[in-house]
């Protein structure tokens, strides 16, 4: 074996910068000075030094730990390890990882994937998963006198796929809430048609007024939200004439999914509404939406619909699927309540509910 030259002959070379083995006063420990470690000890030492991958090994009857450079990382701000009994290093963990070590010294070794631990190495507990193998370390005469840990912590990844299967969870709901909206849209706007032309246009308008909800809900960092200011301009860009026609004023805050949803649906319904009758289909008309939000420990939203600069507005004489939209289905989803008012100076809409997470 080559060793590095400022290291003395027959002791153990580390793979950091700091030799961490050679820095231990080894003789306050059962093992003893390393000059006179048994031949097995310094051999499986050095081999775990050179590693870059963690390992560390426990020796003995008392346990006695050794470990690498890198596993030190595993120990966080865990008082100095080495020397001290494997058993009191991870005397947090010991009832669930002493099978292992007893198996080993029996002379099996164990490899687990993924394996939960409740570690304390930070000052508090904390829930890890590792990878690893307990195997045995025999001597010259076949003797089991210790045991090599090779480890590697997965608690990112697992975390991730945690992580990664809520956002699923919350992906198949969303669609199949978006699948029930979607046939209502098109029954109702089927139903109230005056044609197939009439219906079938009604309905794409809705269909995509749900669809740029979707894009916002997908586009941000939690899938179950998305902010106010985002949804209001995403549904009525495209029935502006240019961004002069819309004021908006209220505080930033994220709306559910449901929320979003529904909200963007009844915007698109006066958005829609006002190409045709109202503010929107003039030049001269604007559309202020504005919004205030309680304090209270469920936020309680109140938000206006205010039409001016259009035509004289006129009561229609017919309610449709846009009004049973406005008036019971968006409320409903806020838990409140809301009123459309038809003045002749522009329409008006008015919206109360409870924002829950």
């Amino acid at each position: 074996m080559n060793l590095p030259q400022k290291v003395p002959a027959g002791q153990i070379p580390s793979s950091g910068e700091v030799y961490s083995l050679l820095a231990q006063d080894w003789s306050k420990t059962p093992l003893g000075p390393m000059e006179g470690w048994p031949a097995a000890l310094r051999i499986v030492s050095s081999l775990m030094t050179e590693s870059h991958f963690p390992k560390a090994i426990f020796w003995g009857p008392e346990l006695t730990t050794l470990h690498n450079d890198a596993f030190r990382l595993l120990l966080g701000n865990k008082p100095n390890a080495q020397g001290r009994p494997w058993n009191e290093v991870w005397a947090e963990a010991w009832d669930d990882i002493r099978v292992f070590s007893d198996r080993a010294f029996a002379g099996e070794a164990t490899y687990i994937e993924d394996f939960a631990l409740t570690i304390n190495r930070y000052g508090y507990p904390e829930q890890c998963w590792f990878t690893f193998c307990y195997s045995p370390i025999r001597d010259e005469t076949g003797k089991i006198c210790g045991v090599m840990d090779t480890v590697i912590e997965t608690t990112g990844k697992i975390v991730a796929e945690q992580a990664l299967a809520v956002r699923n969870a919350e992906l198949a709901h969303r669609i199949k809430n978006t699948l029930s909206i979607v046939s209502v849209i098109v029954r109702q706007s089927l139903r109230g048609a005056a044609s197939i032309d009439a219906a079938w246009k009604a309905a794409s308008e809705r269909i995509m007024a749900l669809s740029q909800a979707q894009s916002l809900l997908m586009a941000g960092t939690e899938m179950a939200a998305a902010r106010i200011e985002e949804v209001l301009r995403s549904v009525l860009t495209p029935h502006l004439r240019d961004m002069t026609q819309l004021v908006l004023r209220g505080p930033s805050f994220e709306l559910t999914d449901r929320q979003t949803l529904s909200l963007s649906l009844a915007i698109n319904e006066l958005g829609t509404n006002a190409v045709k009758y109202g503010a929107l289909s003039t030049r001269l008309g604007r559309v202020t939406i504005s919004w205030t939000v309680s304090d209270d420990v469920v936020p309680h939203l109140t938000l206006d619909w205010v039409e001016e600069g259009g035509p004289v507005v006129a009561v229609p004489e017919r309610r449709g699927f846009g009004s049973a939209l406005l008036d019971q289905m968006v409320p409903s989803d806020f838990g409140g309540a809301a009123r459309i008012t038809y003045a002749p100076e522009g329409v008006r809409y008015h919206l109360e509910g409870e924002l829950r997470t």
